[in-house]
């Protein structure tokens, strides 16, 4: 089997969607009441301060720092489906009683910390292969999987307030580097998720202030493209842009933006689609 190419990124570009959604975190979390921190989530088993907890975790591995000690077997726990689950839920389990001023506390030190790090990396760092979670890739592309994870537990946190993102929020870096990220997938999801067959040509257009067009052709494998050589999408989804990223992430839409979804062409194909968006682990 071939070597997948390595996705290479702009290192100032990730870092400013990545700094700017953990600012943004910081700012929506700044003066939360108690009860705020325990509201529900749309995550099964997690409320705020859980989604918080995840992200400081994550952002502690990523600095050397190993995860605590559970008091359970977490890996029993209905939500918790793998090992990035299990390490996910120490953190959760144990950051979970404290004050919710603390745990932002917290996120703001790993993240300073975190800030430093990045910056000062060097590039042959910031280019070199890693394990990441969409398998060997650039460390750069790993952080632009962190812009998405951050900003989509942003978003999960705004549903659970009940302030979701205005169309001013949902402009900037943070956004365009989660759909980056997202639209990287949709050949994976397109051809052996959805299993589209040969000779579908898919688009997927995006309305809001998340617009934009996403084509993916299967020729063999299927394949995100720039464009259809000139010919006619065989299947067309058109929907709001951020809508796309809640069913990608496995998520319920967003009640604040319209659920509308409209399909052209063969409409099979199109629900297939749809039902298999959800990527993630």
């Amino acid at each position: 089997m071939a070597d997948r190419p390595v996705t290479k990124l702009d290192k100032s570009d990730v870092l400013a969607g990545l700094f700017a959604v953990w600012d943004d975190i910081t700012a929506l979390l700044g003066g939360l009441a108690e009860a705020d921190w325990q509201a529900a989530s749309p995550l099964p088993g997690w409320d705020v301060k859980a989604l918080v907890a995840h992200m400081i975790g994550t952002e502690c591995f990523l600095a050397g720092v190993p995860a605590p000690q559970p008091d359970i077997d977490v890996s029993a726990l209905d939500h918790v489906r793998n090992d990035i689950g299990v390490m996910n839920e120490c953190w959760v389990r144990h950051l979970s009683a404290e004050p919710g001023a603390d745990v932002l506390n917290r996120f703001k030190d790993i993240t300073d910390e975190r800030r430093k790090a990045l910056t000062d990396m060097p590039a042959g760092e910031w280019d070199a292969v890693t394990l990441t979670p969409v398998g060997p890739e650039s460390y750069g592309r790993f952080m632009r999987v962190r812009v998405f994870d951050c900003w989509m537990h942003e978003q999960d946190i705004r549903q659970a307030l009940g302030r979701p993102s205005s169309d001013d929020q949902l402009g900037g870096p943070a956004s365009e580097l989660s759909l980056d990220e997202i639209a990287a997938t949709m050949g994976y999801v397109v051809g052996k998720r959805a299993k589209a067959p040969e000779g579908s040509r898919v688009l997927l257009e995006l309305t809001g202030p998340l617009s934009r067009s996403i084509r993916v052709a299967v020729d063999g494998r299927a394949q995100v493209v720039d464009d259809f050589g000139g010919r006619e999408p065989t299947v067309s989804i058109r929907l709001d842009g951020l809508q796309f990223t809640r069913l990608a992430g496995g998520r319920p839409m967003c009640s604040a933006r319209s659920q509308d979804i409209e399909v052209d062409g063969e409409k099979e194909v199109a629900a297939q689609v749809i039902e298999h968006l959800n990527f993630v682990i």
